[in-house]
Protein backbone atom coordinates (compact mmCIF):
# COMPACT_ATOMS: atom_id res chain seq x y z
CA UNK A 1 0.00 0.00 0.00
CA UNK A 2 1.36 3.75 -0.79
CA UNK A 3 2.49 6.06 1.97
CA UNK A 4 1.47 8.85 -0.09
CA UNK A 5 -1.34 10.55 -2.51
CA UNK A 6 0.58 11.90 -5.18
CA UNK A 7 3.90 11.43 -6.70
CA UNK A 8 6.80 11.56 -5.12
CA UNK A 9 10.36 13.08 -6.32
CA UNK A 10 12.27 9.48 -7.83
CA UNK A 11 15.19 10.46 -4.70
CA UNK A 12 12.79 9.97 -1.86
CA UNK A 13 11.91 6.58 -1.15
CA UNK A 14 9.39 6.27 1.82
CA UNK A 15 9.67 3.27 4.13
CA UNK A 16 6.28 3.39 6.86
CA UNK A 17 6.33 1.19 9.79
CA UNK A 18 3.40 -0.48 10.24
CA UNK A 19 2.45 1.04 13.19
CA UNK A 20 1.99 4.94 11.12
CA UNK A 21 0.69 2.96 7.72
CA UNK A 22 -3.27 3.33 9.16
CA UNK A 23 -2.35 6.69 10.47
CA UNK A 24 -0.57 8.74 8.12
CA UNK A 25 -0.58 9.52 4.72
CA UNK A 26 1.84 11.81 3.05
CA UNK A 27 -1.10 14.11 1.36
CA UNK A 28 -0.45 17.56 -0.45
CA UNK A 29 -0.81 20.34 1.19
CA UNK A 30 0.63 23.53 2.86
CA UNK A 31 0.64 25.55 6.39
CA UNK A 32 1.89 29.19 7.05
CA UNK A 33 2.21 31.31 9.94
CA UNK A 34 3.69 34.93 10.61
CA UNK A 35 7.82 35.02 11.64
CA UNK A 36 8.81 35.83 14.88
CA UNK A 37 11.86 37.42 14.34
CA UNK A 38 11.05 38.88 11.03
CA UNK A 39 8.32 41.78 11.19
CA UNK A 40 5.39 41.64 8.10
CA UNK A 41 6.92 38.15 7.11
CA UNK A 42 5.22 34.88 6.71
CA UNK A 43 6.81 31.30 6.24
CA UNK A 44 4.99 28.90 4.25
CA UNK A 45 6.22 24.94 4.03
CA UNK A 46 4.01 22.96 1.57
CA UNK A 47 4.44 18.78 0.67
CA UNK A 48 3.43 18.58 -3.31
CA UNK A 49 4.05 16.26 -6.48
CA UNK A 50 6.81 16.13 -8.25
CA UNK A 51 5.32 17.11 -11.04
CA UNK A 52 3.43 20.16 -9.05
CA UNK A 53 7.20 21.91 -8.61
CA UNK A 54 8.43 23.34 -11.69
CA UNK A 55 5.43 25.16 -12.27
CA UNK A 56 5.23 26.94 -8.51
CA UNK A 57 9.08 27.26 -8.67
CA UNK A 58 7.95 29.50 -12.19
CA UNK A 59 4.97 31.11 -10.34
CA UNK A 60 6.63 31.77 -7.42
CA UNK A 61 9.57 33.96 -9.63
CA UNK A 62 7.05 35.79 -11.26
CA UNK A 63 6.88 37.32 -8.15
CA UNK A 64 10.11 38.44 -7.68
CA UNK A 65 10.93 42.11 -9.29
CA UNK A 66 13.46 42.45 -12.05
CA UNK A 67 16.34 40.02 -10.35
CA UNK A 68 16.78 37.32 -7.80
CA UNK A 69 20.11 35.13 -7.19
CA UNK A 70 20.09 31.25 -6.92
CA UNK A 71 20.41 28.66 -4.16
CA UNK A 72 21.93 25.54 -4.73
CA UNK A 73 22.67 22.75 -1.96
CA UNK A 74 24.41 19.71 -2.94
CA UNK A 75 26.85 17.28 -1.22
CA UNK A 76 30.79 18.21 -2.96
CA UNK A 77 31.35 14.37 -2.36
CA UNK A 78 29.64 10.87 -2.14
CA UNK A 79 27.04 11.81 0.49
CA UNK A 80 26.87 8.05 0.91
CA UNK A 81 30.93 7.50 1.49
CA UNK A 82 31.07 11.50 4.12
CA UNK A 83 28.36 11.69 6.99
CA UNK A 84 28.48 15.58 5.51
CA UNK A 85 26.31 18.46 5.44
CA UNK A 86 25.74 19.79 2.47
CA UNK A 87 27.27 22.72 1.06
CA UNK A 88 25.24 26.00 0.21
CA UNK A 89 26.17 28.29 -3.16
CA UNK A 90 24.36 31.29 -4.22
CA UNK A 91 24.92 32.92 -7.11
CA UNK A 92 25.21 36.53 -7.96
CA UNK A 93 21.82 38.98 -8.81
CA UNK A 94 20.96 37.86 -12.14
CA UNK A 95 17.44 39.08 -14.26
CA UNK A 96 14.45 36.74 -13.16
CA UNK A 97 13.75 35.88 -16.21
CA UNK A 98 17.30 35.37 -17.34
CA UNK A 99 17.53 32.76 -14.61
CA UNK A 100 14.31 30.83 -15.03
CA UNK A 101 15.34 30.32 -18.55
CA UNK A 102 19.56 29.29 -17.79
CA UNK A 103 17.82 26.85 -15.13
CA UNK A 104 14.95 25.22 -17.22
CA UNK A 105 17.11 22.16 -18.72
CA UNK A 106 18.34 21.06 -14.79
CA UNK A 107 14.73 21.86 -13.29
CA UNK A 108 14.28 17.90 -13.45
CA UNK A 109 16.93 16.99 -12.09
CA UNK A 110 16.95 18.95 -9.11
CA UNK A 111 13.77 18.28 -8.81
CA UNK A 112 14.17 14.73 -8.40
CA UNK A 113 17.75 13.76 -7.05
CA UNK A 114 17.48 12.96 -3.75
CA UNK A 115 20.90 14.96 -2.46
CA UNK A 116 20.03 17.87 -4.12
CA UNK A 117 17.92 21.46 -2.77
CA UNK A 118 17.83 24.42 -4.55
CA UNK A 119 15.75 27.56 -5.02
CA UNK A 120 15.60 31.34 -5.31
CA UNK A 121 15.33 34.68 -3.17
CA UNK A 122 15.84 38.40 -3.33
CA UNK A 123 16.37 39.87 -0.01
CA UNK A 124 15.35 43.28 -0.57
CA UNK A 125 11.90 42.19 -1.16
CA UNK A 126 11.96 39.80 1.55
CA UNK A 127 11.01 36.60 -0.72
CA UNK A 128 12.19 33.00 -0.77
CA UNK A 129 11.91 29.82 -2.19
CA UNK A 130 13.10 26.74 -1.53
CA UNK A 131 13.18 22.94 -2.17
CA UNK A 132 14.98 21.36 -0.12
CA UNK A 133 16.79 17.61 -0.19
CA UNK A 134 13.73 16.14 1.94
CA UNK A 135 11.21 17.24 -0.78
CA UNK A 136 9.74 20.00 1.05
CA UNK A 137 9.08 22.93 -0.57
CA UNK A 138 9.38 26.31 2.03
CA UNK A 139 8.86 30.10 1.33
CA UNK A 140 9.13 33.58 3.26
CA UNK A 141 7.16 36.02 1.89
CA UNK A 142 5.35 39.67 2.99
CA UNK A 143 2.34 39.07 0.48
CA UNK A 144 0.34 35.66 2.66
CA UNK A 145 -1.97 36.24 -0.03
CA UNK A 146 -0.37 36.19 -2.82
CA UNK A 147 1.33 32.72 -1.66
CA UNK A 148 -1.90 31.50 -0.51
CA UNK A 149 -3.45 32.05 -4.21
CA UNK A 150 -0.49 30.65 -6.04
CA UNK A 151 -0.92 27.45 -3.94
CA UNK A 152 -4.71 26.67 -4.82
CA UNK A 153 -3.73 28.06 -8.25
CA UNK A 154 -1.69 24.74 -8.21
CA UNK A 155 -4.68 22.71 -6.12
CA UNK A 156 -2.35 22.58 -2.82
CA UNK A 157 -5.06 22.86 -0.01
CA UNK A 158 -4.12 24.01 3.41
CA UNK A 159 -3.38 22.04 5.79
CA UNK A 160 -2.41 23.08 9.56
CA UNK A 161 -1.65 19.83 10.36
CA UNK A 162 0.31 18.68 7.53
CA UNK A 163 2.57 15.31 7.46
CA UNK A 164 6.12 15.49 6.79
CA UNK A 165 8.56 13.22 4.34
CA UNK A 166 10.34 13.11 7.78
CA UNK A 167 7.81 11.64 9.78
CA UNK A 168 8.83 8.60 7.67
CA UNK A 169 11.49 5.78 7.60
CA UNK A 170 13.01 6.90 4.42
CA UNK A 171 15.80 6.87 1.70
CA UNK A 172 17.19 9.09 -0.20
CA UNK A 173 18.75 8.31 -3.55
CA UNK A 174 21.11 10.01 -6.51
CA UNK A 175 19.13 9.73 -9.77
CA UNK A 176 22.63 7.37 -10.87
CA UNK A 177 21.52 5.19 -8.15
CA UNK A 178 17.77 4.74 -9.42
CA UNK A 179 17.00 2.30 -11.87
CA UNK A 180 16.14 3.86 -15.68
CA UNK A 181 12.40 2.06 -14.83
CA UNK A 182 11.90 4.66 -11.94
CA UNK A 183 13.02 7.87 -14.23
CA UNK A 184 10.67 10.24 -15.05
CA UNK A 185 10.75 10.75 -19.33
CA UNK A 186 12.94 13.55 -19.72
CA UNK A 187 15.22 11.87 -17.44
CA UNK A 188 15.55 8.63 -18.57
CA UNK A 189 17.07 9.48 -21.77
CA UNK A 190 20.12 11.06 -19.99
CA UNK A 191 23.18 9.87 -19.50
CA UNK A 192 24.43 8.62 -16.78
CA UNK A 193 27.38 11.21 -16.57
CA UNK A 194 24.13 14.23 -16.90
CA UNK A 195 22.77 12.69 -14.12
CA UNK A 196 25.86 12.56 -11.39
CA UNK A 197 24.73 15.35 -9.10
CA UNK A 198 28.68 16.23 -8.65
CA UNK A 199 28.70 16.70 -12.33
CA UNK A 200 25.23 18.67 -13.13
CA UNK A 201 25.52 20.55 -9.71
CA UNK A 202 29.26 21.44 -11.04
CA UNK A 203 28.00 22.47 -14.34
CA UNK A 204 25.63 24.68 -12.25
CA UNK A 205 28.23 26.79 -10.14
CA UNK A 206 30.05 27.36 -12.97
CA UNK A 207 26.83 28.67 -15.22
CA UNK A 208 25.84 30.94 -12.66
CA UNK A 209 28.75 31.74 -10.56
CA UNK A 210 28.42 31.01 -7.76
CA UNK A 211 29.74 30.67 -4.90
CA UNK A 212 30.06 28.83 -0.98
CA UNK A 213 28.25 30.41 1.89
CA UNK A 214 28.94 29.07 5.11
CA UNK A 215 25.93 28.89 7.69
CA UNK A 216 26.89 31.95 9.14
CA UNK A 217 26.48 33.81 6.14
CA UNK A 218 22.57 32.51 6.19
CA UNK A 219 20.04 35.07 6.77
CA UNK A 220 16.87 36.52 6.06
CA UNK A 221 15.43 40.40 6.69
CA UNK A 222 12.30 40.93 5.94
CA UNK A 223 10.48 43.83 3.04
CA UNK A 224 9.62 45.63 6.44
CA UNK A 225 12.98 45.46 7.91
CA UNK A 226 14.63 46.43 4.64
CA UNK A 227 13.05 49.30 4.14
CA UNK A 228 13.37 50.29 7.80
CA UNK A 229 16.97 49.99 7.26
CA UNK A 230 16.49 52.19 3.63
CA UNK A 231 14.79 55.19 5.45
CA UNK A 232 17.53 54.99 7.99
CA UNK A 233 20.54 55.04 5.14
CA UNK A 234 18.75 58.08 3.70
CA UNK A 235 18.13 60.19 6.10
CA UNK A 236 22.41 60.59 6.38
CA UNK A 237 24.00 62.14 3.65
CA UNK A 238 27.38 60.30 4.00
CA UNK A 239 25.13 56.77 3.56
CA UNK A 240 23.27 57.47 1.28
CA UNK A 241 24.87 55.54 -1.42
CA UNK A 242 24.38 52.25 0.21
CA UNK A 243 20.19 53.48 0.76
CA UNK A 244 19.13 51.10 -1.93
CA UNK A 245 21.37 48.68 -1.98
CA UNK A 246 20.24 45.08 -0.56
CA UNK A 247 21.45 45.41 2.90
CA UNK A 248 22.12 41.66 3.19
CA UNK A 249 24.79 41.89 0.24
CA UNK A 250 26.54 44.57 3.17
CA UNK A 251 26.85 41.69 5.16
CA UNK A 252 27.82 38.81 2.81
CA UNK A 253 30.44 41.44 1.80
CA UNK A 254 31.68 41.91 5.06
CA UNK A 255 31.78 37.79 6.09
CA UNK A 256 33.36 37.15 2.53
CA UNK A 257 35.79 40.27 3.06
CA UNK A 258 37.15 38.35 6.64
CA UNK A 259 37.33 35.08 4.78
CA UNK A 260 39.60 36.57 2.42
CA UNK A 261 41.59 38.20 4.92
CA UNK A 262 41.56 34.52 6.36
CA UNK A 263 43.78 33.90 3.29
CA UNK A 264 45.28 36.64 2.48
CA UNK A 265 43.25 40.29 1.15
CA UNK A 266 44.87 41.16 -2.26
CA UNK A 267 43.32 44.14 -2.87
CA UNK A 268 44.99 47.79 -2.12
CA UNK A 269 44.53 50.15 0.84
CA UNK A 270 41.09 52.06 -1.14
CA UNK A 271 39.81 48.27 -1.27
CA UNK A 272 40.38 47.72 2.26
CA UNK A 273 38.87 51.13 3.45
CA UNK A 274 35.76 50.40 1.27
CA UNK A 275 35.39 46.88 3.09
CA UNK A 276 36.04 48.68 6.30
CA UNK A 277 33.00 51.25 5.32
CA UNK A 278 30.76 48.73 4.39
CA UNK A 279 30.96 47.66 8.20
CA UNK A 280 30.38 51.21 9.39
CA UNK A 281 27.04 51.25 7.98
CA UNK A 282 26.42 47.77 9.10
CA UNK A 283 27.04 49.26 13.23
CA UNK A 284 25.03 52.21 11.96
CA UNK A 285 22.46 50.47 11.12
CA UNK A 286 22.64 48.26 14.67
CA UNK A 287 22.64 51.23 16.75
CA UNK A 288 20.03 52.98 15.21
CA UNK A 289 17.44 50.15 14.66
CA UNK A 290 14.95 48.26 17.25
CA UNK A 291 16.75 46.00 19.21
CA UNK A 292 14.71 42.51 17.54
CA UNK A 293 16.32 43.86 14.62
CA UNK A 294 19.70 44.79 15.71
CA UNK A 295 20.03 41.59 17.45
CA UNK A 296 19.42 39.61 13.69
CA UNK A 297 22.18 41.55 12.59
CA UNK A 298 24.07 41.55 15.13
CA UNK A 299 24.26 37.78 14.63
CA UNK A 300 24.39 37.75 11.17
CA UNK A 301 28.09 38.79 11.57
CA UNK A 302 29.05 37.66 15.13
CA UNK A 303 31.35 35.36 13.98
CA UNK A 304 32.79 37.51 11.55
CA UNK A 305 33.75 40.02 13.87
CA UNK A 306 35.42 37.57 16.39
CA UNK A 307 37.80 36.19 13.07
CA UNK A 308 38.56 39.74 12.15
CA UNK A 309 39.44 40.69 15.60
CA UNK A 310 42.06 37.91 15.84
CA UNK A 311 43.63 38.67 12.31
CA UNK A 312 44.72 42.13 13.46
CA UNK A 313 48.22 43.06 13.87
CA UNK A 314 49.69 46.67 15.07
CA UNK A 315 46.62 47.01 17.27
CA UNK A 316 48.57 50.23 18.82
CA UNK A 317 48.04 51.57 16.01
CA UNK A 318 44.78 53.13 14.19
CA UNK A 319 43.94 53.24 10.27
CA UNK A 320 42.01 55.85 10.47
CA UNK A 321 38.81 57.01 7.97
CA UNK A 322 38.88 59.29 6.01
CA UNK A 323 35.97 61.47 7.69
CA UNK A 324 34.47 61.40 11.34
CA UNK A 325 32.47 58.30 11.68
CA UNK A 326 28.45 58.39 13.07
CA UNK A 327 29.11 55.86 15.44
CA UNK A 328 28.68 55.67 19.33
CA UNK A 329 31.00 52.65 19.97
CA UNK A 330 34.76 52.42 18.97
CA UNK A 331 35.09 50.51 15.42
CA UNK A 332 37.79 47.61 16.05
CA UNK A 333 37.87 47.04 12.91
CA UNK A 334 40.30 50.26 12.88
CA UNK A 335 42.84 48.99 15.32
CA UNK A 336 45.63 47.63 13.07
CA UNK A 337 45.82 45.91 10.00
CA UNK A 338 45.39 42.13 9.16
CA UNK A 339 48.33 39.90 9.12
CA UNK A 340 47.97 38.23 5.82
CA UNK A 341 48.04 41.26 3.33
CA UNK A 342 49.40 41.12 -0.40
CA UNK A 343 51.86 43.40 -1.98
CA UNK A 344 49.20 45.68 -2.96
CA UNK A 345 48.21 46.69 0.32
CA UNK A 346 51.83 46.21 1.94
CA UNK A 347 53.01 48.68 -0.71
CA UNK A 348 50.13 51.22 0.00
CA UNK A 349 50.87 51.23 3.79
CA UNK A 350 54.38 52.03 3.56
CA UNK A 351 53.63 54.71 0.87
CA UNK A 352 51.60 55.90 3.95
CA UNK A 353 54.34 55.72 6.73
CA UNK A 354 52.28 53.07 8.22
CA UNK A 355 55.44 51.10 9.52
CA UNK A 356 57.50 54.15 10.56
CA UNK A 357 58.60 53.63 14.21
Amino acid sequence: MSATFFDCPTGLILKPSFRFRRKKRLREGYTFSSLEDAEGCFFFSAVAGASRISGIFRDFCRFIPEESFLILECYESNPRQHAAEPATFYSPYLETEELLEDIDAFLPRLIHDGFVGFGVANNRHGMEFFYSEDKVLTCFTGNHIQIMDMMARHDIPFDPALVYPDEFSHDHLSLTASSRGALPAELSILADTELDSQKFCADLIDLFEMYPVDDSMVFFLSKKEQDMIEDLLSSRREFRDYAEEDFGDLLLDWNLFVEECAQTFEGGLQDYRENLNGRNVIQYVMENSPALLADKIRAAIREADQKFRSFLQHSGKRLDPPAPLLLKSEPFWYNGVVRKLGASLRRDLIRKGWYKP
